[in-house]
């Protein structure tokens, strides 16, 4: 198994209403961001931090998580715009059309609504260099 670690997260768990829909809307915005689906089992799936699961699933205890945003990082303006209109074609709903943010200089992003309503962002923080694309983790 191999998973790329970024900064601070480890890992965050949606609780979902519907798991076939949030598979088909996490899917592809996963695809056009390059991050793959890690594994796919009876209740749930994954990819690199991100565990979604059923209700029913024993690792949720019978609850909904709620409303979350989470923002994915993008590499460039044009991941961006991949990331919604694929989103849009899985599911999602416009909460924000790409375009450049007044947050900082060089914000470049698009928001959506997953099918549980939770607002999923690709972000472009401008030009900048890494160190690393990521960090690897192999067991």
């Amino acid at each position: 198994m191999e998973l790329h670690r970024g900064r601070l997260i480890d890992h965050i768990q949606l609780v979902v209403r519907d798991l076939p829909a949030s598979r088909r809307f996490y899917e592809a915005v996963l695809q056009v961001l390059d991050v793959p689906i890690g594994g796919i089992g009876e209740g749930y799936f994954w990819a690199d931090e991100l565990f979604v699961s059923s209700a029913d699933s024993p690792a949720a205890l019978g609850k909904l998580t709620g409303r979350h945003h989470l923002a994915f990082q993008a590499r460039d303006h044009a991941m961006v715009d991949a990331f919604y209109k694929a989103g849009l074609a899985g599911g999602g709903k416009d909460n924000g059309a790409p375009g450049e943010r007044p947050y900082h200089p060089g914000y470049y992003a698009a928001f959506l609504l997953d099918p549980d309503g939770n607002n999923i962002e690709a972000v472009h923080h401008g030009p900048a260099a890494r160190s690393a694309a990521s960090v690897k983790i192999t067991f």
